[in-house]
């Protein structure tokens, strides 16, 4: 299910973890989990405007861990890093 974010920019991000599109929901598990790493799994955010979407690793319950300014600031992290 895909998360939605509103930065201080205006910028509205969706973000959702990687592969969700799979049909089998074990399927699309092992193909977004970081490999050698339990419970740690590649999450994609797209904006709205004209940044560059970023890739983030986060832990399997990153939908009701994080907070919206925790995931705003792994994205500017992910965001300087490139």
């Amino acid at each position: 299910m895909p998360r939605e974010i509103a930065d201080t920019e205006g910028i509205t991000w969706t973000c959702i973890q990687a592969y969700s599109g799979l049909t089998e929901v074990t399927e699309n598990q092992d193909a977004a989990q970081v490999k050698g790493q339990e419970d740690s799994y590649w999450v994609v955010c797209t904006p709205s405007g004209g940044a560059k979407s970023v890739r983030l690793q986060l832990p399997g319950d990153w939908e009701s861990s994080y907070s919206d300014e925790d995931l705003l600031n792994e994205i500017a992290a992910q965001q300087q890093e490139e």
